[in-house]
């Protein structure tokens, strides 16, 4: 989709969003160890209309961390932990067993704290490693990357896809009635598509996985988590920053999200180009949704409060507002987002992370009134 400088000031299409709200939510890790304690916060913070999760709380240790959770859905693959990570190995032990056990630990929580809500909510999300970058989190047998080989993906893949189904069907029981909602993270898909992920030895690396297969891997997922139930998936991409490791001219991650069929894309505000805000309006104009991380994520208790106070209301707006109009969307249009922090939470103090779900909902509501007011 190209612009000229006149059109960009100018365009204002006329485009229906699905919601005439703003949203808002979280990217899936929470401070602590008590996955009841934080499940309460968390939908206390984000009830109707925005966006809970299932908490993600890897201060408990391995099993708990992103990796080790979605390597714990895989279905006849097991896994262990070793000095250098992950490793696929032929039957479970006690490190995919704690995996397992954190995961039922957290659904059990959800599904006790929901249960006693007066309103349980419309919807819930849930956080998944994607398949690419599990690949590369995840080692054979040999001591390199499972992307390493194309069997091992393909098989990853389908193992994958299956577990995530069965995971949702979970879900969906522990909360009846929510639309489940995937968020499949994708933090390595750049160097992925880049060549840039290095061997097991660090003296070179692996070679990139053709764009093609990227966008095929996504579709299948898609399909299968639609096909358990899933109201919809959305891709969390990484930083605008981290697409440097693109060859010049290969499509973005962003692009290959629309078009294998994601409902929508997630990604950190600071640092997007021209050429991302232009994507950006095109996924608006087709109906999809970005989750916008404008929020900086504040770091622990320190005794510095610069740290731990969020970003204030007003500049938050300022944030969006300037290169949505800038790009010529309709204030209008603006019920097509959700609002996010720029990253994890896991980090930041139990207080500091409370705070920020607190600034994104009101942020939220500012940018609705903005887009009632068109």
């Amino acid at each position: 989709m190209q612009r000229d400088s006149d059109q960009r000031e100018t365009h204002t299409p006329d485009i229906q969003p699905a919601s005439t709200t703003v949203t808002a939510t979280a990217l899936g890790s929470w401070p602590g160890t008590d996955p009841a304690e934080a499940t309460r916060i968390i939908r206390g913070e984000l009830g109707d209309p925005h966006l809970p999760f299932l908490v993600e709380l890897p201060a408990r240790g391995p099993g708990a961390d992103a990796l080790g959770r979605t390597a714990a859905l895989l279905v006849d693959l097991a896994v262990d932990v070793q000095p250098h990570g992950w490793r696929l190995v032929p039957r479970p032990g006690k490190d995919h067993r704690r995996a397992v056990s954190l995961l039922g630990q957290d659904i059990n929580a959800l599904a006790d704290v929901a249960g006693v809500e007066e309103r349980p909510g419309k919807a819930l999300k849930v956080s998944l490693r994607g398949p690419l970058s599990l690949a590369a989190g995840l080692y054979l047998h040999s001591g390199e990357r499972a992307l390493s080989d194309a069997g091992a993906r393909r098989e990853l893949l389908q193992s994958l896809a299956a577990g995530a189904a069965d995971f949702v069907a979970r879900v969906r029981e522990a909360v009846p009635g929510a639309d489940i909602i995937v968020q499949l993270d994708e933090p390595d898909i750049a160097d992925v598509l880049g060549g840039t992920i290095p061997t097991a030895s660090g003296y070179r690396t692996l070679r990139s996985v053709p764009a093609s297969e990227v966008s095929s891997a996504w579709q299948q997922m898609i399909e299968a988590l639609s096909g358990a139930g899933a109201a919809q998936t959305v891709l969390r991409l990484p930083e605008a920053a981290r697409s440097g490791a693109l060859r010049a001219g290969a499509q973005s991650p962003f692009a290959l999200a629309l078009g294998a069929g994601a409902d929508g894309a997630a990604l950190p505000a600071e640092g997007l180009t021209g050429r991302d805000w232009e994507g950006i309006a095109e996924a608006v104009e087709g109906g999809r949704s970005i989750w916008l991380g404008v929020l900086p994520v504040p770091g622990g208790d320190n005794g510095n409060t610069a740290n731990t106070e969020p970003r204030q209301v007003k500049a938050l707006v300022q944030d969006v507002l300037r290169p949505w109009s800038k790009i010529g969307l309709p204030a209008t249009a603006l019920p097509a987002l959700r609002l996010t922090p720029a990253g994890d939470l896991a980090d930041a103090s139990p207080s500091s992370a409370r705070r920020v779900l607190s600034r994104l909902t009101q942020t939220a509501e500012a940018l609705t009134q903005v887009a009632a007011e068109g």
